[in-house]
């Protein structure tokens, strides 16, 4: 009985001196069961930083392979602040470690006790909680020793405080708008006067050009509809324009006798004056006198246009440019 004193306080001894590693603790009130892990050490590294450099608390915690531990990072931490958080798992044959490696930095001087760390176990009989025995770490100022003998001290930190900054956005935005507005301006101007192409179609000869509208007058045939005056005035207008143009004088501004004195000045080869005269008086007792004409009468006027053109038309000489010589008349 003796012999086994002295073993059974060495056993004791050894207990007491395995201050990493930790038992469950209770349950708080009113949570969720305490998972009991198979083992688990705590470390902090280093034990001595200066006020806020980083250290690491480390977390190694040997569990059931059907267990699984997540870090919950507590809302309140006091003088910590929490930075990050690694996680990393190993299987082995009979067991799963888990190993957390949380970077923390301490705002306060002196001893200070890191926060348990909570953590939230998924078992096969339910969510649990287990909490690590918290740890303490030496903080010490990052004034040097010698700092104490020369009057250096260590301040709190100041509260954020409103500098002036002389700044050119305010002017920069200004000038860039107006920037914009001149450019969107200089592209209007050149948008609306840049210059258009037109498909210039070339223009037909006249004696063309005047065939075409007596077709197509023909082509209405406005004496079967009653219309007889509608056709003298548009059969008027076609051949006056011809002569007009054919001549180079404002034949269509003319009153009948006008038309005629106009001709007789100038020099018209080929043209019938007699059937021209007959046809304007003809034209004008209908439009103005409300004269009857007949189917044929129309006919005949209708086919005297062809002869005026047969006879009197002449291919021009080269365009030559003239303020007097008058626009075209029949399109």
């Amino acid at each position: 009985m003796r012999r086994l004193l002295p073993l059974l306080a060495l056993c004791c001894a050894l207990a007491a001196s395995q201050g990493a590693w930790a038992q469950a603790p209770a349950a708080d009130a009113g949570g969720p069961a305490l998972a009991s892990p198979l083992s688990m050490s705590v470390r902090v590294d280093p034990q001595q930083v200066r006020i806020g450099d980083p250290f690491v608390y480390e977390v190694v915690i040997t569990h059931s392979k059907d267990h699984r531990y997540e870090l919950a990072v507590p809302q309140q931490t006091g003088d910590f602040e929490f930075l990050d958080q690694t996680r990393q798992r190993q299987d082995g044959p009979e067991s799963a470690t888990t190993t957390f490696r949380v970077r923390m930095s301490a705002f306060a001087l002196g001893s200070v006790e890191v926060p348990a760390l909570p953590f939230d176990v998924s078992t096969p009989e339910g969510p649990q909680r287990y909490t690590a025995p918290p740890q303490a770490v030496e903080v010490t100022s990052t004034l040097p020793p010698e700092a104490d003998g020369q009057g250096a001290d260590l301040f709190d930190y100041k509260p954020p405080e409103e500098v002036p900054i002389r700044s050119w956005r305010l002017v920069l935005t200004v000038l860039g708008a107006l920037a914009a507005a001149v450019l969107a301006w200089l592209l209007f101007r050149w948008w609306r006067n840049r210059p258009k192409h037109e498909v210039v179609v070339p223009q037909l000869p006249l004696d063309v050009r005047t065939r075409k509208a007596l077709d197509a007058l023909k082509a209405e045939d406005l004496p079967a509809r009653g219309q007889v005056k509608e056709f003298y005035f548009r059969l008027s207008e076609i051949l006056r324009g011809y002569l007009g143009e054919r001549y180079a004088f404002e034949a269509l501004e003319c009153t009948s006798s006008e038309l005629m004195a106009s001709l007789r000045r100038m020099s018209t080869p080929g043209l019938p004056e007699d059937a021209l005269m007959r046809f304007v008086s003809e034209s004008d007792m209908v439009k103005y006198a409300r004269a009857e004409a007949s189917a044929e009468s129309c006919s005949a006027s209708l086919a005297f246009g062809y002869t005026l053109i047969d006879q009197t038309y002449v291919p021009p000489p080269p365009p030559q440019a003239s303020d007097n010589a008058a626009a075209p008349r029949v399109q």
